[in-house]
């Protein structure tokens, strides 16, 4: 897909939504039919190339039929007109006295807010649902006059006609499907440029300034830092959004406006805080610039930003990478912090230990390579795949040639192998004590939320 024009319309009062998507598109081969991810909205009209199209579901999948078929290489355009209730996701609790915990097209008591890895895209618009194929977005989203609406990219304005107010925005820079949102509601939204682009960040009303402002009103000065380590922020805009909603308990990398539950900043110091902010921002450089190329090399996303958080914490006086290495180093091979980082035969989507293995492993290999050549393979990857791509495979070549020998075995030994490696940063005693759980500052993969 080339793009993507989403006209979307929401009221919270009936759940109702209600859209017309327009997505611009090439073909890769010729086409008598292709298909499309969508879920559970009824579709009311299809046209290919302005000419109607047929269709039929095959679960969550749209199979569209053109009228005429379509020739390898050249453009074409799908208009889906659809509506209906969204369907609604939930997984329980451990604790059987907590509500189920909810992701993907999440009702707020005002709203609702789009937020879920791997998927949350297909709930509310029809999309190739994969990181491989991204593209840009324009949204307009329709709601009662009164609330806000958010979206990705850089915002173009309101206007408000017999009691709906349509806001609009841009994303110019390719967008995995997964990391795009809407989020509509009651915030206080602060709007201002940095470096010549649009800063948005919307905290619900309902929360107090004094409870998450202080820490996402740091987003500016974090982003700033991670520069300094990754290379150039990728994207047009930044900012954040802070919801309230009780059973959303995760944050999400969503591109250009992470999201991020209150919970989160209500729990340990304001430190620890920001540790969730420098995660959410690492990850628009690895997770949303550089897209995995398969889900179960999630490490590429989440290593990278448990890492970038651990930088970010030493840099701002929390804890040392080195204690953060070793709290989880120090931990028993049998802990779900030591499994593969990733699964070769990609036979699951992920795991804590994309999050934790993979963050030592980019460690390990920092004091392998020195900082010098480490902080150049960081940021190189971030150019070569700019708005791509990547695969393991790719990143153990590339540090491989920027550190003239061979890293396989030592990435392998890190990454997936049964025997903990050599620690090479040890701390000096006494030792920091490990916490019971272990619990990084951000999990958003499908388990239990951490105890803290």
């Amino acid at each position: 897909m080339r793009h993507y024009d989403l006209d979307v319309r929401y009221s919270p009062a009936t759940d109702e939504l209600t859209g017309r998507t327009t997505i611009l598109a090439a073909a890769t081969q010729h086409l008598s039919r292709f298909d499309l991810d969508l879920t559970g909205l009824t579709v009311d009209a299809v046209r290919v190339n302005d000419r109607p199209a047929t269709w039929t579901r095959d679960g969550g999948e749209l199979v569209i039929t053109p009228a005429r078929g379509l020739r390898k290489g050249l453009p074409f355009t799908v208009d889906v007109r659809y509506h209906g209730i969204p369907v609604r996701y939930s997984f329980p609790s451990e604790d059987p006295e907590e509500a189920p915990y909810e992701y993907g097209f999440v009702r707020t008591d005002d709203g609702v807010i789009v937020a879920g890895e791997p998927e949350s895209a297909a709930l509310w618009y029809p999309v190739n649902d994969h990181p491989r194929d991204k593209a840009t977005y324009s949204t307009h989203l329709t709601v009662p006059d009164g609330l806000t609406a958010i979206g990705n990219g850089v915002p173009l304005g309101s206007s408000t006609y017999d009691g709906w107010t349509t806001w609009r925005w841009a994303a110019l820079t390719p967008i995995a499907s997964y990391v795009s949102t809407m989020a509509v509601g009651r915030f206080r939204v602060d709007q201002h440029l940095h470096d010549g682009r649009p800063t948005v960040i919307a905290v619900d009303a309902a929360v107090a300034p004094e409870v998450a402002d202080p820490v996402v009103g740091r987003t500016d000065e974090i982003t700033d830092y991670l520069e300094t380590l990754f290379g150039p922020y990728p994207f047009e805009s930044n900012g954040a959004i802070v919801e309230r909603h009780d059973a959303l308990w995760f944050a999400l990398e969503t591109q250009t406006r992470p999201i991020y539950p209150v919970s989160y900043f209500t729990q340990g110091s304001r430190k620890f805080q920001a540790g969730v902010v420098a995660h959410e921002l690492s990850h628009q450089w690895f997770g949303d610039s550089v897209s995995l190329t398969n889900w179960y090399e999630l490490w590429l996303n989440e290593g990278f930003a448990t890492y970038g958080e651990w930088l970010w914490g030493e840099h701002d006086g929390w804890r040392t990478v080195r204690d953060q290495f070793n709290t989880f180093y120090e931990l028993p091979m049998d802990s779900p912090f030591w499994e593969p980082a990733y699964n070769p035969a990609g036979e699951r989507y992920g795991s804590i230990s994309a999050y934790m293995r993979g963050g030592m492993t980019l460690h390990a290999l920092r004091m392998n390579v020195g900082d010098a050549t480490f902080f150049h393979i960081l940021r190189t990857w971030a150019a070569d795949h700019r708005y791509g791509n990547g695969t393991t495979d790719q990143f153990i070549a590339l540090a491989s040639r920027l550190a003239g020998r061979d890293l396989r075995p030592f990435l392998q030994a890190w990454l997936v192998g049964a025997e903990k490696p050599p620690n090479p940063d040890p701390r000096p005693a006494p030792a920091f004590a490990a916490p019971a759980t272990g619990c990084p500052a951000t999990v958003h993969v499908r388990t239990a939320p951490c105890d803290r």
